[in-house]
């Protein structure tokens, strides 16, 4: 891969030097450029309408973590060439049908990409254009907020592959459309436009085609303003919500609560709101 992991020798100095506005990732498959605290992750897979081919998914996984330990606020989601993501690339013969042991590797991979992405402790947004379907679709669903153009198009297209559900989509969909909805989302693998996936609770946002970026950007800056420490500890209690009793909840809130209040954000927080002047936060 890809980026400044120090694992793969073509990786220039360059790259795993750059300053925030620069390329600081890059693969065949996947770029990330930093535009100061906002990093801009590009799928790009001509003529496959970004589909993932199979050697990506451990780039994936490892420009999430990357991002992770970065410096950089907010991860946003994208594709190149008008689509968002058509999902993993089945552009193979398959004739030649791989052992029971080969795709369970092949799915590890996939599944490690899912994970990295879930355990984000920052903001992340899918900017959707185009197609999303398959993984792409649970890729996009995998992000805090989801914009799409009024072009997207969304399908868990997987039935009509003769394959399940991946990608973590049997844990995200019922959990954005309810279980009813992500049943028959999931069973019929039909094509879902922006708005109905808005209706829905699919996405949060539609803009036209050609007002997506600007709109993302937005939502990332002011994102990317946030407290660090508090972004982190919402995300991990709404992941944990529908697994917990409200007193459970309630503990986790009080734990976390605990550590806020003696955070150096907090007083930050504290003395922006008296002195009328956006906080600047530093995630201590």
């Amino acid at each position: 891969m890809v980026g400044c992991y120090g694992n793969e020798p073509e990786i220039s100095a360059k790259l795993c030097a750059a300053e925030p506005g620069t390329l600081v990732a890059m693969a065949d498959f996947v770029t990330a450029t930093d535009r100061g605290s906002v990093r801009w992750l590009t799928m790009s897979n001509p003529g496959r309408m970004n589909a993932i081919p199979p050697t990506a998914w451990s780039d994936l996984a490892d420009v999430f973590n990357d991002f992770e330990e970065s410096g950089a606020r907010v991860l946003v989601i994208r594709g190149a060439d008008g689509h968002f993501c058509s999902g993993a690339d089945m552009n193979r013969d398959f004739a030649d049908v791989p052992s029971a042991a080969d795709n369970a590797a092949r799915m590890r991979r996939t599944n490690a990409a899912a994970v990295a992405l879930h355990r984000l402790s920052k903001p992340t947004i899918a900017a959707v254009d185009g197609v999303a379907v398959g993984a792409g679709m649970n890729l996009a669903l995998g992000c805090d907020i989801v914009v799409a153009s009024e072009r997207a198009r969304f399908a868990e297209i997987f039935v009509k592959r003769g394959l399940t559900v991946d990608f973590g989509g049997t844990w995200l969909l019922p959990r954005l459309v309810g279980l009813a909805r992500a049943r028959e989302l999931a069973l019929t693998g039909r094509v879902v436009n922006a708005d109905e996936a808005l209706d829905m609770g699919l996405v949060c946002e539609v803009v036209p085609a050609d007002s997506l970026e600007t709109r993302v950007s937005e939502i990332a800056l002011d994102l990317s303003a946030g407290a660090p420490l508090a972004q982190s500890m919402i995300k991990r209690a709404m992941d944990r919500s529908s697994s917990m009793t409200f007193e459970q909840a309630l503990s986790f809130e009080e734990q976390s609560q605990a550590i806020l209040l003696g955070s150096e954000d907090l007083a930050e927080g504290a003395a922006a709101f008296v002195e009328k002047r956006p906080p600047e936060f530093k995630g201590l």
